[in-house]
């Protein structure tokens, strides 16, 4: 018998039941925003969260989804906030500024937020990476994000650390 000190471990759960959650999705690349957004919807209602308490607010582009978020973070309505957007490179730098802010602004509000703020944006070269992220090859990203937003929620909770506890 070991007389080792047992090493606590906290860790979140996949269960959205009774929670509020916002939905930050961006219009521009809507073919593509679309299916992430049926993604996330699908793993929140798998998780157990109703309809109804999940609300989706739709935003420009992705560039506006970090001051979109900040405000639902701040209206203290919602337990978490999930941020769905992609942007695709072209051939010049507007790719950079619009992939680069909407990643710093999502990680800023994230970090000053009491609830978790979850970054589920695309940023791809080309469409055929995106059409992959949004549910073929490579999975759904939206319904990572939905769970990553989820597990956040209750790991917070449990550090005592998280808005509504």
């Amino acid at each position: 018998m070991s007389d080792a000190p047992k090493i606590e471990q906290i860790e979140g759960q996949l269960n959205a039941a009774g929670l509020r959650l916002a939905i930050v999705a961006s219009r521009f690349n809507g073919f593509l925003v679309e299916p992430l957004l049926q993604g996330a919807l699908d793993a929140l209602r798998r998780m157990g969260a109703p309809a109804e308490s999940v609300t989706v607010v739709r935003c420009p582009g992705a560039f506006e989804i970090p001051a979109v978020a900040r405000r639902c973070a701040r209206s203290g309505r919602y337990d978490a906030i999930i941020c769905l957007g992609v942007v695709i490179r072209g051939a010049t730098p507007h790719f950079d500024y619009v992939a680069g802010e909407a990643a710093k602004g999502i990680a800023q509000v994230a970090m000053e937020a009491d609830v978790p703020v979850v970054f589920g944006v695309l940023t791809t070269d080309t469409v055929e990476q995106a059409i992959e992220r949004a549910g073929t090859k490579a999975g759904n990203k939206g319904a990572d994000a939905a769970e990553a937003a989820v597990e956040l929620v209750s790991l917070y909770r449990q550090l005592g650390q998280c808005h509504g506890q």
